[in-house]
This record gives C-alpha cells, sequence and structure tokens, in this order.
C-alpha cells in the first residue's frame, strides 16, 4: 500500500470510528484523510470503497496489536492475547467493533459483511492456533465476541471472565 493510500485509509478509519458511518460526509472524510477531493476519489472512488478501505486498514492494525510477538503458547498465550484485545478495546474501541457497526449500518451490503467475517474468522483462527486449540475456533469465536461486546460495559470483569472461560476451555482439553 501505498503512503497516500495508507494515509487515506488511516483517516477514514479514524473518521468512522469517531463518527459513525452515517455522520461524515465526503468532505469530512477527505479532511480526515488529509487529501484533496481528487485524490481521495483517485484512490478511494466511492463513499462504499472509503467505508472498506477503512476497515481494511483497521485489520491490520488490529491484527499486528493483537497477534505480534505473542510469547509462549497455550493458556499464557491465551491470557496475553485476552489482555491484548481488552487493550485494544480501552484504546481503540471503547464503543464497540467497528466491523459490526458497518454491517448495522448497512446490513445488506454483501462485501461488508464478508470482509466482518474473514476479520472474525482470521481472528478467532490465530488465537485458536497461538492458544493450542486450533480445533475450537468456534468456542474461541464466542469468548472473543463475548470479550469485545461486554469489554463497553464492564471492563476488566470481562477481560477476567474471558480468561476463566479460556480455562476452562483448555483445562477440558487437557491443554492447561
Amino acid at each position: 500500500m501505498t503512503d497516500t493510500k495508507t494515509r487515506i485509509a488511516a483517516g477514514l478509519e479514524r473518521a468512522f470510528a469517531e463518527n459513525g458511518f452515517a455522520e461524515p460526509n465526503i468532505d469530512s472524510l477527505r479532511e480526515a484523510a488529509g487529501v484533496s477531493l481528487r485524490t481521495l476519489y483517485k484512490y478511494v472512488p466511492s463513499r462504499e470503497e472509503m467505508v472498506l478501505c477503512a476497515l481494511e486498514h483497521r485489520h491490520r492494525r488490529y491484527m499486528q496489536f493483537v497477534f505480534a510477538n505473542v510469547p509462549a503458547t497455550g493458556k499464557p498465550a491465551l491470557h496475553t492475547l485476552f489482555d491484548r484485545i481488552a487493550g485494544w478495546m480501552a484504546s481503540e474501541a471503547a464503543h464497540g467493533c467497528l466491523f459490526h457497526a458497518a454491517v448495522a449500518a448497512a446490513p445488506r451490503d454483501e462485501r461488508l459483511r464478508t470482509l466482518l467475517s474473514k476479520h472474525k474468522n482470521e481472528v478467532a483462527q490465530a488465537v485458536a492456533d497461538l492458544s493450542g486449540l486450533a480445533d475450537r475456533q468456534g468456542e474461541i469465536t464466542l469468548i472473543v465476541e463475548g470479550l469485545m461486546q461486554d469489554w463497553p460495559l464492564h471492563g476488566d470483569e470481562a477481560t477476567k471472565c474471558a480468561k476463566n472461560l479460556g480455562d476452562l476451555l483448555m483445562n477440558g482439553r487437557g491443554l492447561g
């Protein structure tokens, strides 16, 4: 991705995260991207493309934030990952998942639904692989999604609950 496209994607992500998907008009999105209207449309030719561009950028940032340099495997890795997801929620997503918000704003947009599914599957697969629970991706998905949905209401208590559920899952598999 070029520097200009990365800057545009970061600005669009920020604008949608701060203002939702309905509120920002094209001029405010252009301003957030820090480019001219012509440049914005050169890289992302429609509002729909702007949303996808922002979410793809967010996906890359999230994966780096949560999964870079995870120490160990098994239960220590799982706890680290849950702490990092909570850290992301605290710093980047205090109002909930931007991917879910995008789909809620345009529920019939198949490209958004596909991107949401891809993001959630990649997250669950990475958590499952790093924790040694590769065959339990469904359960991992429920725990991660539960943590992300509950974190805005309960913060650290949600993280503690996710760790407890992860421990139960691991102990039931003899991986603890």
